[in-house]
């Protein structure tokens, strides 16, 4: 049986500079890329999505979604799954696999749960990357559950409190293309943010 399935995969920490710079850059809009979903990994909640059906609902809804421009997300997650246009916060604008991350670019927008979303930013308030879909699960033993083939992805929303670890948004200007350079950087912001958590 489909339920509603909520897994934070990070934070947006940024400083204030970095909001104005790529306000500055993205003609007033504010930009963030980072880390999205992570196939085959264990999150905090003890849920698993395997590479291939996350790729498979990725690929969907990239296609239909982010293409059509109505990726939206909201800030905080409902207990439903469908998106409430009044608390829209943001609109996914990309999507792309850097080996078994996936990996996304989020525009902020001038909606009352985007500026909130924006002035929390600015003042140094670390927010969570969160994704919200429907599907089932199977138990695969030791505390853990496998998301199964009927899984779907509804969007991805800003939250307060994230349940994995090492997964960071950064502000992003125009200049900034999905080359190698970017990749080390996701990788290094990545490791630095690891170790942080850690200690």
């Amino acid at each position: 049986m489909k339920k509603l399935l909520i897994d934070s995969i990070g934070c947006l920490s940024v400083t204030p500079e970095q909001i104005n710079e790529s306000m500055a850059q993205n003609n007033g809009k504010v930009i963030l890329s980072g880390v999205m979903q992570r196939a085959d990994a264990t999150n905090q909640n003890g849920r698993q999505y395997p590479d291939d059906i996350l790729r498979r609902e990725a690929d969907k809804y990239k296609k239909v979604f982010v293409t059509e421009r109505r990726a939206l997300g909201e800030l905080d997650h409902p207990d439903s799954g469908v998106v409430n246009l009044q608390n829209v916060s943001h609109n996914v604008v990309d999507l792309w696999w850097d080996g078994s991350d996936l990996m996304g670019k989020i525009e902020i927008l001038g909606t009352p749960s985007g500026n909130i979303a924006k002035e929390l930013l600015k003042s140094g308030i670390r927010l969570g990357i969160s994704s919200r879909g429907m599907g089932s699960v199977k138990n695969i033993g030791e505390g853990k559950v496998e998301v199964q083939d009927d899984f779907e992805i509804v969007c991805w929303d800003l939250v307060s409190n994230p349940s994995t670890q090492g997964a960071f948004m950064s502000p992003l200007n125009e200049s900034v293309t999905h080359d190698n350079k970017q990749n080390k950087y996701s990788k290094v912001h990545s490791l630095i943010n690891d170790i942080i958590s850690v200690m």
